[in-house]
């Protein structure tokens, strides 16, 4: 059984919960392979087809990396999935809400920049302080940011370190929706469900080439050029069992496959 996180399923979600309540949820190498090895089992579990990723608590989703950690002398070597287990992952085409139920910040922040979608409670903020420490984000961070909100804005957080609020965040375009903190998880599973009704390999497809597309310069490049993940969506039984289901006026039974 893990120690510093924990994974629940409950039909086609999967919640992964940090368990680190005691220090604001920040994590050290040995969470972050806990994390990774959730993840793992994540992509690899094809009746598994969105996450959730929270914090336990109410104060912190997470506060970032273990400083106290590093600073007593702690080999700093982590997954080669990333920060959580999930800034350097890129072999997850399914997704990835992130609850965010407080602090957001550095690391933790970097892991909410690199999920799909997030949800925050009125009681969240964001930031990346490194600069104020003499470090960088460099998990992700100094590269998602600008892609995600524009250049002027993300430098305003980074070169600063300064938190915006949830209201602030959801301006920016950093979450989808703010909700009562007491909402928070139910909010989360709402988008979480609201993706399951989709074909889970038109949804992979999707995220995939989103974000694939967005490696070329221009959009004529981009709708131009070739993708594996369409090639796979049209060769799948999700492909030819969606329009029957709609001209049979039924719910469409999805294989994922």
């Amino acid at each position: 059984m893990p120690e510093f996180c924990r994974v629940e399923r409950d039909g086609h979600v999967t919640t992964i919960t940090i368990a680190r309540p005691e220090v604001m949820n920040a994590l050290h190498p040995p969470a972050s392979r806990e994390l990774s090895a959730a993840f793992d089992a994540f992509v690899a579990d094809p009746d598994a087809w969105v996450a959730i990723l929270t914090g336990a608590g109410d104060k912190a989703f997470s506060a970032g990396n273990d400083l106290k950690f590093q600073a007593a002398g702690n080999r700093i070597d982590g997954p080669p999935t990333g920060f959580g287990g999930i800034t350097s992952r890129f072999d997850d085409a399914k997704p990835v809400i992130a609850a965010v139920n407080g602090l957001a910040l550095g690391g933790g922040f970097e892991m909410v920049l690199a999920c799909d979608i997030a949800i925050a409670a009125e009681n969240a903020s964001f930031g990346l302080p490194e600069p104020r420490v003499g470090l960088a984000a460099l998990a992700g961070g100094l590269h998602r940011l600008p892609r995600q909100i524009g250049l002027k804005p993300a430098l305003g957080m980074l070169l600063t370190g300064r938190r915006v609020d949830a209201r602030e965040a959801l301006a920016l375009g950093i979450v989808n929706e703010v909700v009562p903190a007491g909402e928070l998880l139910a909010a989360a599973r709402r988008w979480a469900d609201q993706i399951s009704e989709c074909s889970p390999v038109s949804v992979r497809t999707t995220k995939r080439v989103a974000l694939e597309g967005l490696e070329h310069a221009g959009l004529e490049a981009a709708m131009a050029a070739r993708y594996d993940a369409i090639a796979e969506l049209v060769k799948s039984e999700d492909f030819v069992e969606g329009p029957r289901a709609f001209a049979q006026k039924r719910k469409p039974n999805w294989k994922g496959r």
